[in-house]
């Protein structure tokens, strides 16, 4: 990431284009001073390669630091990046439950926002742990869900990180009668599948269905 200033934002990703060889569409910025009296506009602007050099020498860095061997694959997605780790005891790295991948999330997440001053997503996985674990709870959730909607019941799932709550909602985002919420406070954050009855529905149902 470098720091380009120009006449507008146009004529600094121009340069920084022509400089780094790119379109200019493949590049993104972040506004870091706009003056209007001199008219000239300041901005850092980088591209996903650059963001997934820095991830790639951070994750190198920690894991030289803590002597710990291990293989690194990044996977850029539409809207981030999908890390994979496969190390010699993933289960270290993975932790009781998921909480060891899920702080160190936090934390790499962290680092690569405050670099590039923007919100990037980036999901750090360990030996596919993660795509296993979104597996079992879209699974789970649709089995939720079809009780919900048959019994009226409300149910409340267990305690879980912020994308996994986010894998329940979006599974169940468009199902009739159905409503998703979070709710607790850190590690006792949940999600609740609640029943929304239909417009039409008597009134007794809906009363019968919260007395349940």
């Amino acid at each position: 990431m470098k720091n380009y200033t120009g006449s507008s934002i146009a004529e600094i990703l121009e340069a920084a284009a022509e400089e780094n060889g790119v379109s200019s569409q493949d590049l993104k910025y972040v506004i870091t001073s706009d003056n209007k009296e001199e008219g000239t506009v300041s901005a850092d602007v980088y591209t996903m390669e650059d963001v997934k050099e820095f991830i790639f020498d951070y994750l190198g860095d920690y894991f030289t630091g803590i002597d710990e061997d291990i293989e690194v694959a990044i996977e850029e997605t539409d809207n981030g990046f999908i890390v994979n780790l496969n190390a010699d005891n993933n289960a270290v790295l993975i932790g009781h439950n998921g909480k060891t991948l899920s702080a160190f999330n936090t934390v790499v997440r962290s680092a690569v926002n405050a670099a590039f001053k923007s919100r990037i997503n980036v999901l750090i996985d360990v030996n596919h742990y993660k795509e296993d674990r979104y597996s079992k709870l879209r699974f789970l959730a649709k089995k939720l869900g079809r009780q919900v909607q048959k019994s009226h019941v409300d149910v409340e799932m267990d305690p879980m990180p912020n994308d996994e709550r986010k894998v329940v909602h979006q599974q169940l985002n468009e199902w009739h009668n159905l409503r998703t919420e979070s709710e607790g406070e850190g590690a006792s954050r949940h999600v609740c599948i609640r029943y929304v009855p239909d417009a039409d529905e008597p009134a007794e149902n809906t009363a019968e269905s919260e007395e349940a």
